[in-house]
């Protein structure tokens, strides 16, 4: 078997992994369902790489309103690799204690929210204190981690606790340890990481029996839909509906921000 064959075999494990896990996404799909059909959102939050898993849930194609993505730019723009705005600095400030507080600060949320955490290890500081607020909060936690590999990583917390202690549920990626999944003659370390085919996996078999939910409850989503499918016209309407949804949900995160409650 070639490289290329080997990592095609162990993805189709990573899939076997996902399917395997259909009695928990169901669960996931139902909070966030109850969540949305309450005029609320659904907060997605990831650091790193993570972002990627956050973006594939909302907006793009095949998506709709409902999911507040939370992606700080600190934490995630890793194009330039170094130098100003470089990855060492995106990795050291994922593991600053009290950025998630700040973060959170800017959104008014409720106990009817829910909370999506994407975090491969479970470990750095940011994604772990975001899960821990949004339980404080009352709010639902389900996160997306690799089990094997987190069970492997040392909490960067003086706590030692991970994602995982602060997560009402919990979806494995199905990724091996250090993610990196295949290796190679002669080549020191592995390459090529396989959470981001289960993070995808679990993220659009959550968003397709979400709308399912959605759908059965008499409130089909507005999905973001392209033109070569819908025709031209209907797809700019589906796209300012949705985009109009959106912004009216997120209103609500922001009309009573600093207000006391009541």
């Amino acid at each position: 078997m070639n490289v290329i064959q080997e990592y095609i075999s162990l993805s189709k494990k990573i899939t076997d992994r996902v399917a395997n896990q259909e009695l928990q996404i169901s669960r996931a799909a139902s909070w966030f369902a109850e969540t949305i059909l309450a005029g609320r959102m659904v907060h997605v939050f990831g650091s790193g790489h993570s972002r990627i898993m956050v973006e594939e849930m909302w907006p793009r194609y095949g998506s709709f309103p409902g999911f507040n993505p939370i992606v700080e730019l600190s934490l995630t723009f890793h194009n330039l690799v170094v130098g100003a705005n470089g990855q060492r600095q995106a990795m050291f400030l994922e593991n600053v204690s009290g950025f998630a507080e700040r973060i959170l600060r800017n959104f008014d949320v409720e106990s009817t929210d829910c909370a999506l955490i994407i975090s491969s290890s479970g470990t750095n500081i940011v994604p772990v204190e975001m899960a821990e607020l949004f339980q404080q909060k009352k709010i639902k936690v389900v996160s997306i981690l690799t089990q094997k590999h987190s069970n492997k990583s040392e909490s960067k917390r003086s706590d030692g606790k991970k994602l995982s202690d602060f997560s009402d549920l919990i979806l494995d990626t199905g990724a091996p340890v250090g993610d990196s999944m295949i290796k190679i003659p002669g080549l020191e370390t592995p390459v090529a990481p396989g959470s981001t085919i289960g993070g995808a996996l679990l993220i659009n078999c959550i968003k397709a029996e979400v709308a399912r939910l959605l759908t059965a409850a008499g409130q089909p989503p507005k999905v973001l839909t392209a033109a070569n499918v819908v025709g031209k016209e209907k797809a700019v309407e589906l796209f300012e509906s949705a985009y109009d949804e959106h912004a009216h949900r997120l209103a609500k995160l922001y009309q009573h921000v600093g207000k006391p409650k009541k």
